[in-house]
This record gives C-alpha cells, structure tokens and sequence, in this order.
C-alpha cells in the first residue's frame, strides 16, 4: 500500500512538472488521428512537455477561432496557421519570433528540409513558422470515363477546355469550379500571373487574371461546368463521387477522403495545367508559437515540432495525410508508398514548379473580394473583368 501512494505521489508530481503545450489544428480524418497519436507518442518519450491537441474546425473556422483567443488573451500555444493567415498573424503580433529556438538547429538538418516551406517561416529577417503540412494543388479526375473517351489528362488550359467538352454530357458536368481563392490562384501562377504584384499590392485585374476567369466563365456559358462555393464544398466532393462531374481541382490534401470514396470509378490525378513559365501555388500552414506563452512554452513547442519532422514521423504522417515529405531523407522510406499507386508522386513532383504565396497580411482579406468576384462571375453572370475591377478596388482599399 505504501509503495502505491509513493508511485502514486510520484506520478502525481511529474504531472505537475510538465509544462502544457495546447496545440489549435485544422486536421481531422486520418490526419487528425495522426496528430493525436504524434502528441500522444511525444508525450511518453520524454517527461518535461504535454502536448494537447484540439481540432477547431476547418482553416477558416480555426482562423476566426484564434484571431478571438488572441484578443482575448486565451490562445493556445501552438497553432496551425494556415499559409496565407500566417503573415496577418505576425503583421499583429500574435506569433512569436522563434530565431533563438532555430538556431540551434544543425545546418545539415535545415539543408534537408524542403526550401520552400522552410523558407516561407521567415518574415523580415526574423523565422515566426515552422513548416508542417505542406501541399499543392491537383487535378482530380474520373479515371474510367477518360479513358472511355480516348482522353489524356490535360497538360495546358487548351487542353483543358477540350478535355472539359470531351467530357461533358447531359447527366455529367465536364468540371466542377470552385468560387475559392487558392484552386483559382493555381489557374493564375500557371499561366504565369500572380494575385499580388511584386511590391505587396492586389493584382485582380492583370491580364493572367482576367484571362483565368474568362476562361471559366466562357466554359460556364458552354454549360460545361458545374460552380460551387466554399460553403458548398461538400456537395462539390458528392457531386464528383457520384460522377455528376467529371473533374475538379482541389489539394492533395482531399486525396485521402476522395480515394476512400470513389469505389464507383478509378480516380485519376495529373499535375494543374501549365503554360510555359508557369507554376503552382504552395498550400498548407505554418505552426507559430502564439503570443502569451511562457519561455518553457516555447521550448515545448519547438521540441515537438522537431519530434514532428523525424524522418518515421514525416512518413506516417505523408501515409495518413498525402502531404508532401517535408525532408529529403524522409522520401525514400516513401519509395513503396508511390510505385503503389503512381498518382501519388504527382503532387510531390509538382514541387519543382512551386510559387509560395504573398507574405502580405492583407491579402487574407483580400481574398474575400476575390471570391466574392468569383461568385459573380460565375454564377451571376457578371462580366468578369467589372467582377474583378470591383474586388480590385475593394482591396486597394484595406489599409
């Protein structure tokens, strides 16, 4: 009995020794499980850091989640930042600079990260994100019925209209459009455009913009598409599982939840088309340390994003999320993972044609113009460049 109690007051002050790492995410499904099981697995290596996970909702919900708790003093400690609120967190203060937590990183550990997501963590000289899920977009595509027609996933946006004719029929719609900023930006850097000029300022009505939703738009008019908005992004999965349309452009991250549920059809995936010069955007979050946690906070939270970036580590998290290997050394535990299903390398070998996003604060409100100009275009009939001259002049108005 006594050797219980002291077993008992012994666990009892270790428990009061850890330090608390909440950690705010946007992962459900298997990522989720995965992040739950990584805190879970960190939390028994080592005694000093207890890391507690909480899912708030998707990036969107997550971001009015802890824009809240900052204000209110009630952040976590760690957040999963999503790549474009990033900088808009640092512009305000909420995320910590992290340069004396990194520089004790050795070189040949920074080497083996993937430049761009690494890269993107560096505002003003100072490192405020520690890369984490990093994706691109693809093209997803009913496999069975391009083959039936003699197709080739397309390789251009010519092609891509041809293809999205071919396709079309009266019971499936050729490609589903999304009214959201990120599918539409990868319309836009692939043609060799950019949503932001050079010098941080919107770019809605560059001719690499209006040219991508004229596109779209003229395809609309075809009766070659079906449009959804974001709040209708799940009756946009439903409409291609149930092979209403045909193709739709969306992150790798949907790889997963869309392969479990296209047991009618093979599903195809191809690389965005691409026009000579042209790339695709870089998606995903950052994790940045919130402000108000305490120096040993901090600690905790680079400790178990280190924990994260373990090579093993990396390859569950790929096998459970379909995100792309953040570190070389990780990739070839993945070489099995790919020659299963070729599709799979895809999206990782898009990486290199990959455009970071803007590190420019605004463009996190911007981007509601954008869709908003979207929503017109495509399902308002307004004519596209009126659409967009009005989201241009909306953003050159936030200050």
């Amino acid at each position: 009995m006594r050797r219980l109690l002291i077993a008992a007051l012994v666990l009892s002050s270790l428990a009061l020794a850890q330090t608390e790492i909440s950690f705010w995410h946007s992962m459900d499904g298997p990522a989720g499980k995965a992040i739950n099981s990584f805190a879970a697995a960190f939390n028994t290596k080592q005694t000093a850091y207890k890391v507690v996970p909480r899912y708030v909702g998707d990036y969107r919900e997550g971001e009015t989640k802890v824009i809240a708790a900052v204000r209110s003093g009630g952040a976590p400690t760690l957040f999963q930042a999503e790549i474009l609120l990033f900088p808009r967190l640092v512009a305000e203060g909420a995320a910590l600079p992290l340069d004396d937590l990194t520089a004790s990183l050795p070189k040949s550990f920074t080497d083996d990260l993937f430049d761009a997501a690494w890269d993107y963590g560096l505002i003003g000289g100072k490192r405020y994100g520690l890369p984490f899920n990093t994706s691109t977009p693809v093209l997803f595509f009913n496999e069975n019925q391009l083959r039936a027609k003699g197709l080739k996933p397309p390789t251009n946006w010519k092609e891509f209209g041809d293809v999205a004719r071919a396709l079309n029929s009266r019971a499936a719609k050729g490609f589903i459009a999304l009214t959201e900023s990120w599918t539409f930006e990868a319309m836009v850097t692939s043609r060799g455009g950019n949503l932001v000029t050079k010098d941080g300022k919107p770019n809605f009505t560059s001719p690499e913009v209006v040219q991508a939703l004229e596109f779209l738009q003229a395809l609309g008019k075809e009766g070659v598409t079906s449009v959804r908005n974001l709040s209708e992004a799940s009756f946009a999965q439903i409409d291609f599982i149930r092979t209403k349309g045909l193709m739709v452009m969306a992150s790798i991250a949907n790889w997963p939840a869309a392969e479990q549920a296209s047991f009618a059809f093979k599903l195809g995936v191809a690389p965005i088309p691409r026009e000579p010069g042209g790339k695709v955007p870089l998606g995903g979050g950052q994790l940045v340390v919130l402000r108000g946690a305490s120096p040993e906070q901090q600690k905790g939270a680079f400790e178990f994003w280190k924990f994260l970036m373990e090579p093993e580590n990396i390859k569950t998290w790929v096998l459970a999320s379909y995100y792309v290997p953040l570190r070389k050394s990780a990739t070839p535990l993945l070489d099995s993972f790919y020659k299963e299903n070729p599709y799979r390398k895809v999206a990782f070998e898009q990486i290199a044609n990959v455009q970071p996003p803007p590190k420019v604060p605004q463009f996190a409100i911007w981007r509601n113009f954008l869709e908003d100009a979207l929503e017109k275009a495509l399902k308002g009939g307004v004519a596209a460049r009126a659409a967009l001259e009005e989201a241009q002049r909306k953003a050159e108005a936030v200050k």
